[in-house]
């Protein structure tokens, strides 16, 4: 199967091209163990990028945490006397006016995993149910939930073990993350709920003993729900998704820059005066790395634009709006990811569970209440808003390597980007159109799924965020993004070496003739017409391993 055909569907590795090979990686120095100590307000998105990296990972509560979470427990088992309770002494959902006897309690948290496990569809890959798992541990580490501090303990034996549960992405409505997180507690309570280990899949209840586990833990009173209730797997596909938007980002702007060579673009449209006149910060830093890619560049230069037609030069007043806009448009995306940035930082260190466990504002002993807290409306709301950017982005990126194919468009190259008689090859006409078949893909999912609420379980829950939903259409679209812009740095890349002779003796810009070199690495130069698809197929894996990243400091 072509690696193409499967980039876009969902959970879908990209693998290394085949043939021919790349040129050999360096070897890399083995990734050092990571020994995360949570505190319930400490975690951090470094500590997140390192377990996505997959570095091995070590994980444990601080040693104040289970004094703190003790108390907090016998506190919470105190006031059941006087309280009725939703999910401890009451039943779930359309059943909350239910009551339950203390006899019913560990009989009820296995069938509170047992109910709510109805998730279907490709599993979270495992790095992100790693972190699902730790986002967890961490948020009950606060001592707000009236859990035992063996609950997450056995969580992160389970990560420390390397026993991954499959949590099958399909099913939440983003107002908690029920259906995933009931897969993983059933799996650490022992059932047949499926896991991985070693590579292996096999039943939790079969694969703990084997990692070295217990087979069986016994839940008791109050401790399903708070594995249930909480949005920590969408805060965890989202912490991915940032990451790699931002290294989207990056290479977005380095295929921009490299446009920018390609066609001999103005200067003037990255003058530091007209972004400082914007007052938004991520644009002047976007300008500001585009400036220092193409430092140095003499085809950005009167002399460079002379050099194809000096005969008819006539001196260009402006460039297109997508190329004098582009600073503008990437900081977009800039913007919303560094709004992501605080608000998954806050999420890791916060109580989203229902219902949470305080001491009294007067008078001794604790209470429970009842809330909301498990909502991820604002989370879904900017996931959606980062997926418009990431939309328009590819729009953008597919806008410029369409300029690329037209000689008026890109002032001269030839049509179609064609290597030797322009007619008698076709080109890269074709290559561009995989871009442009994508971007009403790219619109479509980025419709916003937080507008799109759902009354379900008999009006109890009548307003659902549908984060879940927002988040899947994002990942998504961070697939598509990646073969957009492989095609716009292949297609610049060409029309650079179509014009190298005539260009003899001006150098490309500090940064650009780096990413021109690497992507030549892999990745000849079209001549006469060839079989297209490998060469693309080269482009995206470098895109998604992040080979051309430009060498710039990200402000």
């Amino acid at each position: 199967m072509s690696l193409l055909a499967g980039l876009c569907v969902p959970g879908r590795a990209v693998a290394e091209p085949v043939a021919p090979a790349p040129a050999p990686a360096p070897t890399q120095p083995q990734a050092q163990a990571l020994d995360l100590v949570l505190d319930g307000k400490s975690f951090s998105l470094r500590d997140a990028a390192a377990i996505l990296d997959g570095r091995p990972v070590t994980a444990r509560l601080a040693p104040s945490v289970p004094a703190a979470m003790n108390r907090s427990r016998q506190g919470a088992l105190a006031a059941l006397e006087t309280q009725r309770v939703y999910g401890w002494n009451q039943a779930l959902g359309p059943l909350k006016d239910r009551p339950l006897s203390p006899e019913q309690a560990e009989q009820f948290q296995r069938n509170v995993l047992r109910s709510h496990a109805a998730g279907v569809g490709e599993p979270l890959p495992d790095n992100v149910a790693r972190l699902a798992l730790i986002l967890k541990a961490n948020q009950m580490a606060r001592g707000t939930y009236g859990v035992r501090p063996e609950v997450p303990q056995r969580l992160l034996a389970m990560v420390n073990a390397g026993v991954v549960p499959l949590m099958p992405q399909i099913g939440s409505l983003g107002t908690g993350d029920l259906q995933p997180q009931a897969a993983a507690g059933l799996a650490a309570i022992g059932e047949n709920a499926p896991v991985r280990y070693r590579g292996r899949v096999g039943p939790a209840s079969e694969i703990l003993p084997q990692a070295g586990l217990a087979r069986d833990f016994v839940l008791q009173a109050g401790e399903a729900l708070p594995i249930v209730s909480g949005s920590t797997v969408v805060a965890a596909m989202l912490m991915d998704s940032v990451r790699r938007a931002t290294v989207l980002a990056d290479q977005a702007e380095g295929a921009f820059a490299l446009f920018m060579e390609a066609t001999r673009a103005e200067r003037s449209s990255l003058d530091a005066r007209t972004h400082k006149e914007r007052h938004i910060p991520e644009e002047n830093a976007v300008a500001e790395r585009l400036r220092a890619m193409v430092r140095g560049s003499g085809w950005m230069t009167e002399e460079g634009r002379r050099r194809l037609d000096p005969a008819n030069y006539e001196p260009r007043v402006q460039d297109a709006v997508s190329v004098r806009a582009a600073p503008h448009i990437m900081a977009g995306l800039r913007h919303v990811l560094a709004d992501m940035r605080r608000t998954l930082v806050r999420e890791a260190n916060s109580s989203t569970s229902n219902p949470l466990v305080f001491q009294r504002r007067q008078g001794q002993g604790y209470e429970f209440v009842m809330g909301g807290n498990w909502d991820a409306s604002i989370m879904g709301h900017l996931t959606d808003s980062l997926n418009a950017e990431i939309a328009d982005v590819g729009v953008l990126s597919q806008e410029l390597s369409g300029r690329l194919l037209s000689p008026r468009w890109s002032y001269g190259l030839p049509a179609n980007l064609a290597g030797g008689t322009v007619g008698l090859n076709s080109g890269m006409v074709q290559v561009q159109t995989v871009a442009a078949a994508l971007v009403p893909e790219l619109q479509v999912r980025a419709t916003p799924a937080g507008t799109l609420s759902r009354p379900v379980k008999d009006g109890q829950e009548d307003h659902n965020t549908m984060a879940m939903a927002s988040v899947r259409d994002l990942r998504e679209n961070l697939d598509r993004l990646e073969i957009v812009l492989a095609v716009q740095y292949l297609m610049a890349a060409q029309g650079i070496d179509l014009i190298a002779e005539r260009m003899a003796g001006l150098p490309l810009g500090e940064v650009t003739q780096g990413l021109h070199d690497e992507l030549r690495r892999y990745i000849t130069p079209l001549a006469d017409d060839r079989y297209q698809t490998p060469d693309l197929e080269r482009a995206i894996w470098l895109v998604r391993t992040g080979h051309l990243v430009p060498t710039v400091t990200a402000a």
